[in-house]
């Protein structure tokens, strides 16, 4: 169960990571649709493991490696945001959110 503390940061940085990716680094991904889904916080605030689902792409798992090499600078952009309201940047760790796939896979099997 998670605590205030980190259910609060955890909507933190999803709404500025959602805002990052849908402004700043449109000219690193293209034009992928990056939305970020999910955010979950460690409890001493230092991980946060992003769920991301990403649209428009040919090959998503190319593009979260393209991603996950990014981290560093995705982690700064963070920081200039949200460095007055925490205390620690917390590391990025990006997932591939499939929720969505799987969602889609179980409607198709249902329809049959």
């Amino acid at each position: 169960m998670d605590s205030t503390r980190q259910l609060k940061v955890s909507r933190l940085i999803q709404k500025e990571l959602g805002e990052i990716f849908q402004r700043e680094t449109r000219m690193i991904f293209g034009n992928a649709l990056i939305t970020v889904t999910q955010v979950r916080v460690s409890p001493d605030l230092s991980i946060a493991k992003v769920y991301l689902s990403l649209f428009n792409v040919p090959d998503t798992k190319v593009l979260l490696k393209l991603i996950q090499e990014q981290t560093k600078d995705i982690r700064t952009k963070l920081s200039d945001r949200i460095k007055k309201q925490v205390r620690i940047i917390p590391n990025l760790v990006f997932y591939l959110d499939d929720s969505l796939d799987y969602a889609m896979r179980i409607d198709e099997l249902l329809k049959k």
